[in-house]
């Protein structure tokens, strides 16, 4: 005799938040990888520096303020990246809303900043190895922010229709979660681009 077993599924529920999630298990996987990407980068410049008696090798260190104040707001957006964190938590559509708009705001603001970085690294890429390797390690974590940023305005928008289902209070809780680790990231960045070329 054959037997099926069948079970009521209707009472599970149809999100949830952190590692009760699909897309966060993938989250921390693409930040798995995108680490171990700037891992990689930053031993491919801590090599050149150990190698090479003089570094910066043909251009003076890169000007300070632009890398200081993108490090001062990445710090500061962490304070309305967790209220945004804890808005989306409580299903609070209006604070969700506000927290993405300035989210929104603060990515922004943040890759207009990352011009005039690019700007004032007082080197070309195509210079020498120095300039090589510290104009890929800034496009390397400007690509995570410029993913980062884009993937706010998208759910911000979405927040705003009839999109802002209990599901995409999820996504924002995501979203704040990979906004963390571009922060994160960028900290020891900010210490070798600006800094170690100073010592």
């Amino acid at each position: 005799m054959r037997q099926t077993i069948v079970r009521d599924v209707k009472e599970i529920p149809t999100y949830g938040f952190g590692s009760q999630t699909g897309p966060w298990w993938g989250a921390m996987a693409f930040i798995a990888l995108e680490g171990m990407g700037f891992a990689v980068a930053m031993a491919a410049y801590l090599y050149l520096y150990a190698v090479n008696s003089q570094w910066p090798l043909n251009s003076p260190p890169p000007d300070l303020w632009p890398g200081t104040l993108a490090t001062a707001v990445y710090l500061l957006s962490i304070i309305p990246n967790l209220i945004t964190d804890r808005w989306a938590r409580r299903l609070d559509l209006r604070g969700a809303r506000i927290g993405l708009v300035i989210m929104s705001l603060i990515g922004l603001v943040l890759l207009v900043i990352r011009g005039f970085e690019f700007a004032h690294l007082n080197t070309r890429w195509d210079l020498d190895a120095y300039g090589s390797i510290v104009w890929f390690v800034l496009a390397l974590h400007t690509t995570h922010l410029a993913t980062d940023v884009g993937d706010t305005l998208v759910l911000t928008v979405l927040m705003f229709t009839h999109h802002a289902t209990p599901r995409r209070f999820s996504d924002v809780t995501d979203n704040v979660f990979y906004w963390n680790f571009v922060v994160i990231a960028w900290l020891p960045l900010y210490v070798l681009l600006d800094w170690i070329p100073r010592l």
